[in-house]
């Protein structure tokens, strides 16, 4: 059996996301509305297997054939005959109901490679013998393609990376971080977002390297109907290279997203609901992000909506360079009883934002008042669904137009729910405190994350005409006293200049934000709380955030000395600075379980929150936002890689604690969300059981009238590429071609 690191446990929770009162309120048209925004997002969603693994599409075109056939409970019979134990049967269904969850056979949360938990020669079996196979002589072609790359766990392919720390396909598998940096260094050159696109590399006889460059659209080759793009879609010498900008990544599923975003536009509520779907349109389209961008304008202007959505290339988590955008798209109503409360943090923002330490130069020069919202997802299309989002990413929009912020309440309701018995690291006294007070403190930290971490601090940027943003003169750095001696050139964003840390660095900058503001009386006041309760909350909040710390660990690579995951490398630095703060505010204890399996302790003294990490927290928060205001990559890189280094220097010993924290995990909750059905006029409600089962038969109903065509476009998009992994994963068949 495989490494229990790449393997999801058949005891995984499985949750149901419960949205059926607010959709039971949306009136008829608002149904209507959210049911084609649903459709759009479950099409696009499929590209991300295309950005996963070469193998993700074969993958899930196998397991949607498989289920197709023989329902979950069919299937079951067929494979205990085949000689499968009922715990091996198991296996199999939470790993399809994994790779569905993750859109992928990565993990969404931690780039780590899962692998199904039974006996590749067993599962075989099952698969040749069912009656899709049976059937359907492409299933038997499916399995030889992609059998081997299900379990394979060579050390390259066991985690998403670049070069030899990975697997991408974002990238050729040839592309090193040289070739990524080349190639943003020639985006920016043309200026050109790395969003929506692909970078492959060929090398010719003479060793000279070919890009190109493959925005996502529905158009191909057609000519550019719009000027912003016909300039750029050409082929040019860039730095000893040649470089080549097509489109048409992903095609005929972004032709599927546009038909519903263009049938949702009749149901909009508003002009800017229609204005905003038409650019998405032309962006998908053309392949264009400034029309995704001027989309996100009228989606910003669009206040208050009763159904609320956004769509695209939108978070650069996974992309080992930190620019290319994942595909995503949600759908949520509004729960209006908690927005109540966002709006009051709303009206306070700009009295609280003057708490946070740095300079009023550091700060934007207006507050863009935004929407912030508790929302009950309907859809959330992509490899997973966080507990909040800041949008829109792009930080000229964000520093002039405003943005908006959601909490979704109902993910938070079941992802982040706790039984004390799988409580771990924490003092026995701590454990009672904690599962009480969790969920509304983490109410308390993603909203403060939310609305003043990502909502928070200014770029200092020199415009195409040699303009600045801040007054050269009389800004100073208050770290070292003297005038400001970097900043954003035109072009540059902060993702494109600070790249492979830019996630990471900015989540550990909101995060932090979230736990000094927390101590304010006013912010807790806003929540509902107040006195020892207010205490409770804060304790909790900062106690949540020691142990995320440690657990983070999970999420941290010995052999390539790197991080997977954006927001746990965040919480281990906020960690790092608390542990540095001393004075016995911050402690991690290795122990000895009941178990006699090794264990560990994080112990957090409330008494000293505010004496001793506040300062601390003050001191690192303001070194952040002033390295990242001027753009500073080099100190900014020293700061953070520095608090990030997981070594087994004492007291901490991480790297040992690193071996617990992998023996106590739990893994990450599946998340089956219902479907929309339109019966007539009429949009119906589809919802499933919480197991691995309704998981998977909650996708096997997705697409109830094009699902094999689906299959057949992801399996074809993806042999067009495989030559570019070709070398990289030795084990595909020579039939893969």
């Amino acid at each position: 059996m495989a490494d229990t690191q790449y393997i999801l446990p058949n005891d995984i929770g499985v949750s149901s996301l419960d949205c059926r009162e607010a959709f039971r309120l949306l009136s008829p048209t608002e149904r209507l509305y959210a049911h084609h925004l649903s459709r759009a997002a479950w099409y696009g969603g499929l590209a991300v297997l295309l950005q996963t693994s070469p193998e993700a599409p074969y993958i899930y075109a196998l397991l949607s054939r498989l289920f197709r056939a023989q329902d979950p409970d069919q299937l079951r019979q067929h494979a205990l005959a085949e000689g499968l134990t009922e715990e091996e049967y198991q296996a199999f269904l939470v790993y399809a109901a994994g790779v569905y969850s993750n859109m992928g056979n990565y993990k969404s949360f931690g780039d780590t490679k899962f692998v199904p938990n039974l006996p590749k020669e067993k599962l075989e079996r099952v698969i040749l013998g069912s009656k899709a196979a049976q059937q359907q002589p492409e299933v038997r072609e499916l399995w030889q393609i992609c059998g081997e790359l299900m379990f394979s766990l060579e050390p390259r392919l066991r985690h998403l990376g670049l070069g030899d720390e990975g697997v991408t396909t974002y990238f050729s598998g040839n592309c090193t971080m040289e070739d990524a940096k080349l190639a943003q260094d020639f985006l920016d050159s043309q200026n050109l977002s790395a969003y929506n696109t692909r970078l492959f590399k060929v090398v010719d006889q003479e060793g000279k390297s070919h890009y190109e460059v493959r925005l996502a659209s529905v158009l191909n080759t057609d000519p550019a109907l719009d000027s912003e793009l016909t300039s750029k879609l050409k082929s040019c010498e860039f730095q000893g290279s040649h470089f080549r900008v097509t489109r048409g990544d992903y095609a005929p599923i972004l032709q599927k997203v546009v038909e519903h975003l263009e049938k949702a536009k009749t149901y909009a509520a508003n002009s800017h609901q229609e204005q905003m779907l038409a650019q998405y349109v032309e962006s998908f389209t053309q392949g264009s992000i400034e029309a995704h961008k001027r989309g996100s304008r009228f989606w910003i202007q669009d206040k208050g909506p009763i159904v609320e959505s956004y769509i695209g290339f939108i978070e650069s988590y996974r992309d080992p360079f930190g620019s290319r955008g994942e595909f995503e798209g949600f759908v949520a109503m509004v729960n209006k009883a908690m927005s109540a409360k966002f709006e009051r943090l709303v009206a306070s923002a700009e009295q609280l934002l003057k708490e946070l330490p740095w300079p009023p130069a550091f700060e934007k020069d207006k507050f863009l008042t935004p929407d912030f919202t508790s929302l009950d997802v309907l859809t959330f299309a992509g490899s997973g669904i966080p507990a909040g989002i800041n949008i829109p990413n792009y930080d000229d929009l964000r520093q002039t137009e405003g943005f908006k912020n959601v909490s979704l309440g109902n993910v938070l309701a079941v992802a982040y729910a706790t039984k004390r018995e799988k409580l771990t690291f924490l003092e026995e006294e701590d454990k009672d405190l904690y599962i009480r007070w969790k969920g509304p403190s983490f109410d308390v930290q993603v909203g403060l994350h939310e609305l003043l971490g990502h909502g928070s601090g200014k770029l200092f940027v020199q415009d195409e005409k040699g303009a600045f943003n801040f007054d050269q003169d009389t800004v100073t750095n208050p770290e070292t006293g003297e005038q400001i001696q970097s900043w954003y050139r035109s072009g540059e964003t902060w993702d494109s200049k600070f790249s492979t840390i830019a996630s990471s660095y900015e989540e550990c900058r909101a995060e932090s934000v979230g736990l000094y503001l927390c101590l304010n009386p006013q912010v807790l006041e806003i929540f509902g709380f107040e006195g020892a309760d207010a205490e409770d909350v804060i304790y909790v909040n900062w106690l949540n955030m020691v142990r995320a710390g440690l657990l983070a660990l999970e999420f941290y690579t010995p052999e390539a000395a790197n991080w997977r995951q954006a927001h746990m490398q965040a919480r281990f630095v906020i960690l790092r600075v608390l542990l540095e703060a001393g004075e016995g505010l911050v402690t991690v204890t290795p122990t000895t379980g009941s178990d006699g399996r090794p264990d560990a302790r994080v112990h957090l003294d409330r008494s000293k929150i505010r004496s001793v990490g506040k300062p601390a927290l003050e001191r690192f928060l303001r070194r952040l936002q002033v390295l990242k205001s001027t753009g500073d990559v080099v100190a900014g890189r020293a700061l953070y890689e520095g608090y990030a280094a997981v070594t087994d220097a004492p007291p901490e010993c991480f790297l040992t604690l690193r071996d617990t924290v992998l023996l106590r995990k739990e893994s990450r909750k599946l998340i089956v969300q219902p479907n929309t059905r339109l019966e007539g006029a009429e949009v119906q409600l589809v919802e499933y059981e919480a197991s691995a089962a309704g998981l998977i038969r909650s996708f096997c109903e997705r697409f109830p009238e094009d699902g094999p065509e689906l299959e057949e476009v992801l399996t074809q998009l993806a042999t067009a590429d495989a030559r570019f992994w070709r070398d990289q994963v030795k084990e595909t068949p020579a039939g893969q071609s």
